[in-house]
């Protein structure tokens, strides 16, 4: 189900955090308001300040997702996840659509943390439970790769992110929602992309 944490005290960083100022461009007054409404970041005299390396509760990062769906709507939720890519942290290996795909869920784990710990560790591969995943099932014969995401966000926002990173690689990649499956939107803990080209 969007917009309801799996598990209390999780974080995510600030330059993911960053990425709703990002994405609404000239309306940043907008994203500064929505942001601070659930205490995430603060006003200096230099204006509204997000820390790029600080962390903030993945609660309240879902509150502003939910806010922006209600006062704007599904396509900012979808820009905001286009802009994950430039803001987040990805792995180095990222080098087609295939390994781009695969590497949301590194990602993902890697921009959030569990009780200080960061979620992915490179180093040892080593993968923590809790914020759900970004799947990965690529489909053999086809230019065809299926992505069923269980986690908190919103379906347009993954909508958004897997769009950016399949057409990073491949121009062509078209991405849709999968109607004939369940939906986060009505509540199913799931939304499944098909991604081709």
């Amino acid at each position: 189900m969007q917009f309801k944490a799996f598990e209390p005290d999780i974080e995510v960083n600030g330059q993911t955090v960053y990425s709703v100022v990002d994405a609404l461009g000239s309306f940043k007054k907008l994203a500064h308001e929505i942001l601070l409404s659930v205490g995430i970041g603060s006003m200096s005299d230099n204006g509204y300040e997000i820390k790029m390396d600080g962390w903030y509760s993945q609660e309240s990062w879902l509150k502003a997702f939910e806010r922006v769906a209600k006062d704007i709507g599904d396509l900012t939720l979808k820009q905001i996840g286009t802009r994950i890519p430039a803001n987040a942290i990805f792995p180095a290996w990222v080098k087609n659509i295939d390994s781009a795909i695969k590497s949301i869920d590194i990602a993902y784990h890697m921009n959030h943390r569990k009780k200080g710990v960061i979620m992915f560790d490179p180093n040892t591969g080593k993968m923590l439970e809790g914020i759900g995943h970004y799947g990965y099932e690529r489909i053999t014969n086809e230019n065809m790769i299926i992505s069923k995401c269980e986690n908190p966000y919103p379906d347009a926002f993954d909508h958004g992110i897997i769009t950016t990173m399949a057409k990073r690689f491949e121009l062509r990649a078209n991405v849709i929602h999968d109607d004939s499956k369940e939906c986060r939107k009505n509540g199913a803990e799931s939304c499944t992309y098909i991604v081709t080209w």
